[in-house]
């Protein structure tokens, strides 16, 4: 059997841009996905915190050091800029791997800035 746990988890993000006329995704800085362990196209979950928002996704990467945060398509409609966003992904693992399973998590501040991020983030970060 298998269970699905939180793998990655960006807190506090800061949208930085939305455009409606792309085709959607949201982009995320090269850095700050690397960070937690996001992946080009990857499915996310993401909430709005400031007007409750929740929608699924994927991810496209932006620039290193951008801190881009940018709603594009569809998602440009549940938030704006300066809106703060969890974004999540989760992972399917064995109940021996859940056992020992640790997300990788960053907090960051309005400039997303990484703030504070656990130890696993920290020690897997290069791969």
């Amino acid at each position: 059997m298998f269970i699905t746990l939180l793998k990655s988890k960006l807190h506090k993000a800061t949208v930085t841009d939305a455009s409606v006329d792309y085709e959607g995704s949201l982009t995320i800085a090269k850095d700050l996905a690397d960070a937690v362990g996001l992946k080009p196209y990857e499915k996310i979950l993401v909430g709005n915190m400031a007007n409750g928002n929740r929608f699924e996704t994927y991810v496209i990467i932006g620039n290193e050091g951008s801190g881009a945060i940018e709603l594009n398509g569809a998602t440009a409609h549940l938030g704006k800029i300066g809106d703060r966003l969890t974004i999540m992904s989760f992972g399917r693992f064995s109940e021996e791997e859940a056992e020992t399973a640790h997300p990788r998590v960053a907090l960051l501040d309005e400039k997303n800035q990484i703030v504070r991020q656990n130890e696993t983030a920290k020690h897997m970060a290069h791969l």
